[in-house]
C-alpha cells in the first residue's frame, strides 16, 4: 500500500477511535462478563427473555423433526427409511465442511449453524412436504388435465414453497442475530447450511423412495435405481439446494452491508434474490420435462457455470473481508492497541495459521521445560502453576520416583504441555475472531451501519483484545515475519526468547484488565507497549500514543 493511499484514508471522515494512554479508566468501563450485551434485557416480557427463546426454537425444532421423521418414515418405510438415511447422511460433511471453510475469516457461531441445518432438515422439509401435497391434490382436482398436477407442482408450487421455507431461517438470523450477520459471505454461509439440512433430508425420502422400487422389481447392485438416485442427487448434484438458496442469502448479506438510511434497498436486495431462487429452482425441476436431454443440458450450460460465478463470488468476499483488515486496523495499531506488524498478519490467513501453530508449540515446548524452551535460561519447571519450583508436575519433593513414578511424571508433564500449547492456540485464535470484528465493526461505522452504540460495542471488542495480547501478539508479530508479510530487525532463532507466564484462564493473563485497573499508570499497562514481563524482540518499535 502506498503512502499516498494511507494519507488519503487518513484524510476521510474519522470514525471515533480510543485513543487513552491510562488503559485502566478506559477499560474500568466495560461490564461484567454476564453484562456484555449491547441491549439490556427488559423484564417484564416473556419473548425477552434469552431461555424462553431457545427453549420455544428448540421445542418448535423438535416438534417438526419428530413430525418428518413419522411422515418420511410412513412413505419410505423402516428399512427403506435406514438406507435412505444412510446414504443421505454421506455428502453433509462435506457440505458443512466447505461452508466452514468459506467462513473462516470471521466465523459465526456454531449455534446458528447449528439451527440453520435444524431448520432446514425439520422445519423447511415438513413445511414442504405438506405444501406440496396439498398443492399437488389441489391442481390435481382444479384443472382439466390432472395428469399435468405433478409438472405444475415440481415447476410453480416447490420452488415457491421450498426456497421461501428455507429463506424464513435466514430471515430469523438476519433479524435476531443481526451482529452476526455483517456480509455476503455470512448469507451464503447460513443459507447454503440451511438448503444442506433441507437437502438432507429430502435425500432421505427420495433414496428410501427408490430403495422400496428396487425390492419390488428386484434390481440390485450399480443398475439398480437407488444407486442411480444418489448418484444424480448426491455426486453430480449435491451442491443444487444449497446453490439455489444462497441466492437468497446473496440479497440479505448485500442488504446487511447497506447502510441504514437505504430502507428501499435493505427490502429489494433479499426479495430479488429469493426470486432467482426460486427461478433456478424452478429451472432445475423442469429440465426432465423439455427434453428427454434437458436435465443434462441445463446442467452443464447453466448450473455449473452459476456454481462457478457463486464460488469466485463467495472467495472474493472473503478476501475482501481480509483487506477490510489491512485497511481499518492500522487505525488501533496507530493508536497503540495494536502492534504494527499484527493488520498485517490478520489479514493473511496463512499468517493467521502460522500464528495459532507457533503459540501451541512453543507454549508446550515451554511447559515440557526443554533446554531450547522460549521462556529464557532461567525458566524451571516450577514455573507451570500447580508445581512447586524445580519439580515437575506429579512428583513428590526429597523423594527419587521410581520407574512407574518416573512415567505417571511424564505423562503428567506431557498432559500439562498439550493443555498450555492449546491454550495459547485458543488465545490467538480468539484474538483474531476478535479483532476481525473489530475491523468489520468500523467499517460498518464508516459506511453509516452501525447502531447508537458503536462505542460501547468498540470497547468491549477492545477489552477481549487487551484480555488476550500477551499470547497473540508475540505470535501473529512473529508469523508475519515468517510469513515474508514483515522483514524482522534481527532474527532470532524462536519467537518467544524471554520469559512469559504460561496461559491459565483469561482473567489471570498479567495483561489482564485487573491488573491494567490496579496499576493504571504503570508504564507498561499502556496501550502503545507489550504487557507482560517478557518482550518479544521480534516487535518493532512503536510510537507512543497520540
Amino acid at each position: 500500500m502506498s503512502d499516498g493511499s494511507v494519507q488519503q484514508r487518513q484524510s476521510q471522515p474519522a470514525v471515533p477511535l480510543l485513543e487513552e494512554q491510562r488503559v485502566g479508566e478506559i477499560l474500568a468501563a466495560v461490564p461484567e462478563r454476564k453484562h456484555w450485551r449491547y441491549r439490556p434485557r427488559r423484564v417484564g416480557m416473556v419473548w425477552r427473555s434469552r431461555t424462553f427463546r431457545v427453549v420455544a426454537v428448540f421445542t418448535v425444532l423438535a416438534i417438526c423433526g419428530l413430525a418428518i421423521l413419522a411422515l418420511v418414515r410412513d412413505q419410505t418405510g423402516t428399512q427403506g427409511f435406514l438406507v435412505g438415511l444412510g446414504l443421505a447422511v454421506l455428502p453433509v460433511p462435506l457440505l458443512l465442511a466447505a461452508f466452514r471453510w468459506l467462513d473462516r475469516a470471521d466465523p459465526g457461531p456454531w449455534r446458528n449453524v447449528l439451527f440453520a441445518f435444524a431448520w432446514g432438515a425439520f422445519a423447511a422439509a415438513l413445511v414442504a412436504i405438506l405444501a406440496n401435497s396439498f398443492a399437488t391434490r389441489w391442481i390435481a382436482t382444479t384443472i382439466a388435465d390432472p395428469s399435468n398436477a405433478d409438472t405444475l407442482g415440481a415447476t410453480v408450487i416447490a420452488p415457491v414453497v421450498e426456497e421461501s421455507a428455507k429463506a424464513a431461517a435466514v430471515l430469523l438470523i438476519f433479524l435476531f442475530r443481526r451482529r452476526e450477520f455483517n456480509g455476503i459471505v455470512d448469507g451464503v454461509v447460513i443459507a447454503g447450511v440451511t438448503a444442506s439440512g433441507f437437502a438432507f433430508t429430502e435425500n432421505i425420502l427420495y433414496l428410501g423412495n427408490a430403495f422400496g422400487e428396487d425390492q419390488q422389481i428386484g434390481s440390485s447392485g450399480v443398475v439398480s435405481v437407488t444407486a442411480a438416485t444418489f448418484f444424480v442427487r448426491a455426486v453430480m448434484s449435491p451442491f443444487a439446494h444449497p446453490l439455489f438458496t444462497v441466492l437468497t442469502g446473496i440479497g440479505f448479506g448485500l442488504a446487511a452491508a447497506c447502510a441504514r438510511r437505504r430502507r428501499i434497498r435493505r427490502i429489494v436486495l433479499p426479495l430479488l434474490g429469493l426470486v432467482l431462487a426460486m427461478g433456478m429452482h424452478s429451472l432445475w425441476n423442469g429440465s426432465a420435462v423439455f427434453s428427454p436431454y434437458g436435465f443434462y443440458a441445463v446442467y452443464a450450460v447453466f448450473m455449473v457455470p452459476v456454481f462457478g460465478l457463486v464460488t469466485w463470488l463467495v472467495i472474493w468476499s472473503r478476501r475482501r473481508e481480509l483487506r477490510t483488515l489491512a485497511a481499518e486496523l492500522p487505525a488501533y495499531a496507530a493508536a497503540g492497541w495494536l502492534s504494527p506488524a499484527e493488520p498485517l498478519a490478520l489479514s493473511s490467513m496463512r499468517a493467521r495459521g502460522f500464528a495459532r501453530d507457533a503459540a501451541r508449540r512453543q507454549y508446550a515446548v515451554a511447559a515440557r521445560g526443554s533446554q531450547y524452551t522460549p521462556y529464557g535460561p532461567g525458566w524451571a519447571p516450577g514455573s507451570i502453576p500447580g508445581t512447586a519450583p524445580g519439580t515437575m508436575p506429579g512428583s513428590m519433593p526429597g523423594a527419587m520416583p521410581g520407574p512407574s513414578a518416573r512415567a505417571a511424571q511424564a505423562k503428567a508433564a506431557a498432559q500439562a504441555a498439550e493443555a498450555h500449547g492449546k491454550a495459547a492456540a485458543r488465545a490467538v485464535a480468539e484474538y483474531e475472531s476478535f479483532a476481525t470484528s473489530l475491523a468489520a465493526l468500523r467499517l460498518q461505522a464508516r459506511r453509516g451501519t452501525t447502531g447508537p452504540d458503536f462505542a460501547e460495542r468498540e470497547l468491549e471488542l477492545l477489552h477481549h483484545l487487551w484480555q488476550r495480547r500477551e499470547v497473540a501478539a508475540p505470535a501473529l508479530t512473529y508469523a508475519a515475519q515468517a510469513t515474508g508479510l514483515l522483514r524482522p530487525h534481527r532474527p532470532p532463532p524462536l519467537p518467544y526468547a524471554q520469559q512469559f507466564t504460561p496461559p491459565t484462564r483469561y482473567g489471570a493473563y498479567p495483561s489482564g484488565p485487573a491488573q491494567a485497573q490496579a496499576h493504571p499508570h504503570a508504564p507498561s499497562a499502556g496501550p502503545g507497549s507489550v504487557p507482560g514481563p517478557g518482550h518479544n524482540p521480534y516487535l518493532m518499535p512503536q510510537q507512543p500514543p497520540r
